[in-house]
């Protein structure tokens, strides 16, 4: 209530929009609206026509805002304006998106990407409409081009390009976390570049490279890279807290917190996701976490070639599942919308940052209390 948008505004996206409301209260009723649309509908994307129709009949107030309008042609939404959709009694008649054809190959990329991560129809048509490849899917192909550099510089260094780890010279890294070095705050974020050899960096980046550029196309690289960095995060300081004497390298924490949201939000729409061989594909994604998974934890606990110093940790693994399916989920699920008008994402936050607040005390006062036996630094 209370909005209001000048009629100038909308010239851009519909000039006679502004004739149906002289007196610029920021409403048109919906009997005028559907007017409009019939008249003028073929100016807009059949998608979001299908959209504007469905506003309308789901509207019980006699009246549309200007703004859902606006939001609308800018392919920006608000949560208030989904759920008038979703819960509209019309019901989107088109028919669905992927039955229609003559479609170019990037435009068969796009629906191929919608219905790999979106489970509503609506959603689909949206993101199908809206999606423009500016910017590129850059963090996802950033984040692993770095990733793979450091490891074939740290090959050719060390002369070693599978089981890297067991080389002597291996810890002396200044980018892994150690638990003697836990003081120096960048290796709980840097240890992404750093690790246990080929056969660790290699499922890592497929993973990453598979499920996160399709997400990053659809939510934006500035959620995806959130959830991933949140996820290496809360694996660092996960490992920190539940195994304080192994150190910890890989990517496997962002990964991992990627990969179970997203299989989680597969799980939560099973009906309405619609990709192909859906079950298969989650049979094959979580085959190969669990492979990853049961390599981190024997090399964790096969003797190491340099004690008493360990092999790395595999509790990072876990930290960025519990990401994934909590904050990761929240915001798969909410394709396009305002998270902070979600209940749960402040829910899952505020347990997030409590989480690092406990962590920090415990890397601060916990292990001189517990008086551990810490192996040497590097």
């Amino acid at each position: 209530e209370g909005r209001k948008v000048k009629g100038a505004d909308l010239a851009e996206h519909f000039p006679l929009l502004s004739q149906f409301d002289p007196d610029n209260t920021g409403y048109i009723s919906t009997e005028k609206f559907r007017s409009l649309l019939q008249r003028h509908g073929s100016e807009l994307d059949p998608h979001k026509l299908e959209v504007l129709l469905a506003l309308a009949d789901s509207n019980s107030e006699g009246r549309i805002c200007y703004q859902d309008f606006v939001n609308l042609m800018s392919n920006k939404r608000s949560n208030s304006f989904r759920q008038a959709i979703l819960q509209g009694n019309r019901r989107l008649c088109s028919k669905a998106l992927l039955e229609e054809t003559g479609l170019s190959l990037s435009q068969r990329l796009i629906r191929h990407v919608a219905y790999e991560t979106l489970p509503r129809e609506i959603d689909r048509k949206w993101y199908y409409d809206s999606y423009t490849c500016c910017p590129p899917p850059w963090f996802m192909i950033t984040i692993t081009i770095v990733e793979v550099a450091f490891f074939l510089y740290n090959g050719v260094v060390l002369d070693r390009f599978v089981l890297q780890v067991s080389h002597p010279l291996y810890l002396k890294n200044a980018l892994l976390y150690h638990p003697q070095l836990r003081a120096q705050a960048w290796r709980y974020l840097t240890y992404i570049f750093m690790h246990a050899g080929i056969e660790h960096l290699g499922l890592n980046v497929v993973l990453q490279l598979l499920v996160g550029i399709p997400l990053e196309m659809v939510h934006g690289a500035a959620r995806i890279s959130f959830v991933y960095v949140a996820g290496v995060v809360a694996g660092s300081l996960a490992v920190s807290v539940a195994d304080m004497t192994a150190p910890v390298v890989g990517s496997s924490g962002g990964v991992y917190a990627l990969v179970s949201a997203h299989l989680a939000n597969i799980v939560m729409n099973w009906s309405g996701m619609k990709c192909q061989f859906k079950l298969l594909r989650m049979a094959v994604a979580l085959i190969c976490m669990s492979f990853e998974f049961g390599r981190a934890v024997w090399l964790r606990f096969h003797p190491s070639a340099y004690p008493p110093c360990p092999h790395p940790s595999f509790m990072a693994h876990l930290g960025g599942v519990m990401v994934g399916i909590t904050l990761g989920v929240i915001i798969l699920r909410n394709y396009e919308q305002r998270l902070q008008d979600q209940t749960l994402w402040w829910i899952f936050l505020s347990i997030y940052v409590i989480f690092v607040l406990f962590a920090i005390f415990w890397n601060i006062f916990a292990y001189s209390l517990l008086d551990l036996k810490l192996p040497p630094p590097p």
